[in-house]
């Protein structure tokens, strides 16, 4: 078997999927130094990207049926990490929130970004060898189970953002597992009935913070937010985006709102503002094209998949980046509230371009296997 896989290494290694990933961190990557040329942000980027595509080599061409069997370990690792960024003097605080382990060489490294894989893992573990039929209320819980336990860990660095990333996981694994209709009809009722309920209580209790709040108002209320306060993230956002036109402002920058500092986090949760200012509507709409391209790609590869665990971990990854891409542009353009969530691939941060990476190589050692029993 492993001479039949080393053969067939290059002859069946997604080239495209490969290469739009890096084409995406590339085009990032320009982004970023418009935004920041002062900066190492970008430069950084290079070399994270080169470490990335080391990592998604070494996990493209290993057995994606051996680290599957070791999930729980890799499950376990996870948590360990959630743990230690927790304890002061090992976890750094950056921006209220305790997220980062520093590490040498590497510099700063989110647990929560891998984490995701792991928890992957493990639900294409215990869904992918179940047997066909709905799922009973046990296997619900326990798939729940295995997101709630890093899911609570993440909330205490806390990071609600990053949280929100891993809802997506579940919900396709749970769907591609046949739950049943009562149960997602009961989980959008109890949504619909908990969430306002929850904000309700959370502004009583003083859970949900004023910044939070205002933040919320900004969406519903766009015209009565104050531009200085709660709103100047959204607003600058919305006036990047709308001073990039057609074909963006051509390397005018004494007039971008990134390089004059109007714009918050322009190298991060604001990466997709800063293309529409420098590319305009048609960069905006290549990005966009590019995503749907990669993404279609990494869909036809669990259609493609030898066994329901390798279909599953597809799907779940592409869930996760799907989600991530709509809550960031739909951030941007002002639909929804700023909640932190990078861009897939184009956002600066090694811990993101690593983990995405990985999840590519797992998916293209998925597709090299099909044949493989």
């Amino acid at each position: 078997m492993v001479a039949i896989i080393e053969k067939r290494n290059f002859r069946d290694f997604d080239w495209l999927v490969a290469l739009l990933a890096v084409a995406i961190v590339c085009f990032g990557v320009w982004q970023i130094y418009n935004a920041q040329p002062e900066t190492t942000y970008w430069s950084k980027q290079i070399t994270g990207l080169f470490i990335a595509l080391v990592a998604l080599i070494v996990v493209a061409t290993s057995d994606y049926r051996r680290i599957i069997d070791a999930a729980p370990f890799f499950y376990g690792i996870g948590l360990i990490l959630l743990i230690l960024v927790l304890v002061p003097g090992i976890g750094m605080r950056i921006n209220g929130q305790q997220a980062w382990i520093k590490l040498p060489l590497v510099g700063q490294f989110q647990p929560s970004e891998f984490v995701k894989i792991p928890v992957v893992l493990m639900l294409a573990k215990y869904f992918g060898s179940r047997k066909a039929g709905t799922l009973r209320l046990k296997e619900v819980i326990v798939g729940v189970g295995i997101l709630a336990v890093p899911l609570a860990l993440i909330m205490f660095e806390p990071d609600a953002g990053q949280a929100m990333t891993y809802f997506p996981i579940l919900a396709v694994v749970l769907f591609l597992s046949a739950v049943k209709i009562r149960y997602v009809a009961l989980t959008i009722v109890a949504g619909l009935i908990f969430v306002p309920l929850a904000y309700y209580i959370g502004v009583e209790t003083g859970k949900i913070k004023g910044y939070q709040q205002e933040r919320i108002k900004v969406i519903l209320d766009p015209e009565a937010a104050d531009p200085r306060g709660y709103g100047y993230h959204t607003v600058q956002s919305m006036i990047t985006v709308g001073k990039g036109s057609l074909t963006g402002i051509k390397g005018d920058t004494d007039n971008s709102q990134s390089v004059l500092k109007f714009l918050p986090e322009p190298h991060t949760d604001f990466i997709f503002a800063v293309t529409a200012e420098n590319t305009g509507f048609v960069g905006c709409i290549s990005l966009l094209l590019a995503y749907a391209l990669l993404l279609s790609r990494l869909v036809a590869g669990a259609k493609q998949a030898g066994d329901r665990a390798g279909m599953l971990v597809i799907m779940a990854i592409v869930g996760s980046l799907t989600f991530q891409i709509f809550i960031n542009v739909g951030m941007t353009l002002g639909f929804l509230p700023v909640i932190g969530v990078p861009l897939p691939l184009m956002s600066a941060g090694l811990s993101a371009v690593l983990s995405t990476f990985i999840a590519i190589g797992f998916v293209i050692s998925i597709k090299m296997r099909r044949f493989v029993n």
